[in-house]
């Protein structure tokens, strides 16, 4: 009795239930567009389905035909996560994928390692507080700033991406959390202009907002429009410009409120 239960077959709303949530993942987690659908197609395939993909900013239509009987088929909709970059949740589900296709593992399984990599605990947000603060006062250092110059980013950084996961955690428009961040990060960074500390305020004010360049989404964008999905590529593209402007509008913001909008 216990071994019939154990073989039995998913059904297509489970399929494709688990397929639409792995693929939302991805999305969310900062895969590109053509990652997603070779994952979810790789499990796909293993249960004997064919599986079409449209992957959308905030949202993912997915169809899934099973291949010995067409007219078993169900279609599905699912909107996207906020973006919260996670390259290990991409990377585990792609060996996921992998390990399905190659190993053929079960239904119950999959769902189970699944709910183990979304659920594994991320690391500590003061960690990566520290981390990007200290990432970014390199990147002063690398364009020629002087020590000062590179405090006063360390400052600035540490500030602005705290203010940064306080606002995400409320919810805040990810739009004004990119101004707002922009904002105190280069106002902290541009006291060396005010006071005249330092022999490199310049460097700083500009190495301020660095840490918020959308590099994953720009990068994306490309490779999604290189590959063919256009709507998907456009979309990120113009998503990312948004956040430069932002960034643009709050370092700007700062400047006129130093008196530096003449430098």
């Amino acid at each position: 009795m216990n071994d019939n239960v154990e073989k039995k077959e998913p059904n297509i709303q489970e399929i494709a239930d688990l397929l639409i949530k792995i693929a939302s993942t991805l999305m969310s987690s900062g895969a590109h567009t053509m990652r997603i659908i070779q994952n979810v197609s790789r499990i796909a395939e293993t249960f004997g389905y064919h599986m079409d993909l449209s992957v959308f900013q905030l949202s993912i239509m997915m169809t899934i035909i099973n291949k010995k009987d067409s007219s078993k088929r169900l279609t599905l909709i699912k909107k996207t996560k906020p973006l919260l970059l996670n390259f290990t949740i991409v990377s585990d589900l792609s060996a996921l994928s992998w390990e399905t296709y190659d190993k053929k593992t079960p239904f119950e399984e999959i769902k189970k390692e699944l709910h183990q990599i979304i659920t594994t605990k991320r690391m500590s947000r003061w960690l990566v507080l520290l981390l990007v603060s200290c990432a970014n006062a390199s990147f002063c250092g690398l364009f020629g700033g002087d020590l000062i110059a590179i405090a006063l980013v360390f400052a600035g950084t540490f500030a602005g991406f705290l203010l940064r996961q306080e606002m995400m955690k409320k919810h805040v428009n990810h739009l004004v959390v990119f101004t707002t961040s922009a904002f105190v990060a280069s106002l902290i960074a541009g006291v060396g202009y005010v006071f005249k500390i330092g022999n490199t305020p310049e460097i700083a004010l500009a190495s301020s907002v660095l840490y918020l360049i959308p590099g994953v989404p720009l990068i994306n964008s490309m490779l999604d429009i290189i590959e063919g999905h256009i709507l998907t590529g456009i979309a990120r593209l113009v998503n990312a410009s948004s956040l430069i402007v932002c960034i643009t509008i709050g370092l700007f913001a700062s400047m006129l409120i130093l008196g530096l909008e003449k430098l």
